[in-house]
């Protein structure tokens, strides 16, 4: 991320000024972070999750530039995102939708050359019986519960769909897949039952090539790689293991704007519910952003922003559309209306950020919202 680091405040306010805040995504880094990944599972292909509008980021930006980068194999997880992100990328590309089908939703699929993942005998029947009206075969790919519990084909359901496969040619089924829930903890007993049961599941359907990791799944080890892979958050520069370095590049930064700045007397109370108050003498900034924006009411008291380095507590709750920060550390008149702060950047990861807040990376890179001026690196 050299090319976000370098980027000062008053090179952000030169890009747009009067935006009340800039969030910088870095495709350079999204792209490279992509080639390690590739490089780490190779010859295994690596496909791409672009869901939730590239986490957030811009599908209709990220998408291509990881088409550049080689990637063919696009995952989202509802059909208006793939309806979205088709003719974004070349006719040799492939995209799946993660969630299947809702009913109604099948012809169009058909007809913009999407793939569906099924999860349910009834999604397949439908899918199915849409192939056969049109007098063609579709492509598919099967997905199976191996113990998350969330979608999936259930284990009492594999005998039915081994022999529903036995005796029709209307639905290609590409490979089958399933997620693992706890991949991000390499010694989570969860990662080594699901890849057992995924094994059953394969040798069940001998026929089918397996898809299996997920970004903490592809630093698991070359048992849950298969035939092909599909990062996610580490694509975005997220860390893809609990507790360990992040080798991956940083992709985003965001920079928020100063609306406002006062001195308040000892005992003042600051934000809604005035759950905090001043012990002291204070100078305090109000930020251009707030929960609206992805930054989470729960960073009041808890979060922070930096300056030049130097740590600015969040103090108060933080608002739909602002939040308030304790500027005391920096020298008077350092910050004035307009002045820039960092939220996440070279002083604040992505995880210290979500840690702070008590989520996690995900939540807040998809929740950044659209009022920032957005830059492409």
């Amino acid at each position: 991320m050299d090319g976000v680091a370098r980027m000062s405040p008053a090179q952000a306010r030169q890009r747009q000024a009067g935006a009340t805040g800039y969030l910088t995504i870095d495709l350079v880094a999204i792209s490279r972070n992509y080639e390690a990944i590739a490089a780490a599972v190779a010859p295994i292909k690596a496909a791409a999750v672009v869901k939730a509008d590239a986490y957030g980021l811009g599908a209709d930006r990220v998408a291509p530039a990881l088409y550049r980068s080689g990637c063919r194999d696009f995952f989202v997880a509802q059909f208006g995102e793939a309806e979205n992100l088709r003719p974004q990328l070349e006719a040799d590309s492939h995209v799946y939708v993660l969630n299947g089908l809702q009913p109604g939703a099948e012809i169009a699929c058909a007809e913009a050359g999407i793939i569906p993942v099924l999860n349910s005998m009834e999604q397949y029947e439908r899918w199915k019986s849409t192939a056969l009206a049109q007098g063609c075969v579709l492509p598919a790919v099967l997905q199976f519960d191996t113990g998350m519990s969330r979608l999936g084909i259930p284990p009492e359901d594999r005998a039915a769909f081994a022999t529903e496969l036995a005796h029709t040619s209307a639905v290609e089924i590409l490979f089958i897949m399933s997620h693992l829930a706890s991949a991000d903890e390499p010694d989570n007993g969860q990662n080594t039952q699901q890849l057992a049961e995924m094994r059953k599941i394969a040798a069940e359907f001998p026929q089918f090539g397996v898809s299996f990791a997920n970004s903490g799944g592809v630093f698991l080890g070359l048992d849950y790689h298969g035939v092909l892979t599909r990062a996610g958050i580490a694509v975005y520069g997220g860390a893809q293991t609990a507790g360990k370095s992040n080798f991956l590049r940083p992709v985003v930064r965001l920079e928020v704007a100063v609306v406002q700045t006062r001195t308040v007397p000892p005992g003042t109370l600051i934000g809604y519910g005035g759950t905090h108050a001043a012990r002291s003498e204070m100078r305090l900034a109000t930020l251009a952003a707030g929960y609206a924006d992805g930054l989470p009411r729960c960073l009041g008291d808890r979060g922070a922003v930096y300056y030049d380095g130097v740590r600015l507590p969040i103090v108060g709750r933080v608002s739909m559309d602002s939040a308030t920060i304790d500027i005391t550390a920096l020298p008077p008149g350092t910050l004035t209306f307009g002045s820039l702060v960092e939220v996440i950047g070279p002083h604040q990861t992505l995880e210290n950020l979500a840690k702070s807040a008590g989520t996690i990376s995900y939540e807040i890179l998809t929740g950044l919202g659209h009022r920032y001026h957005r830059d492409y690196l």
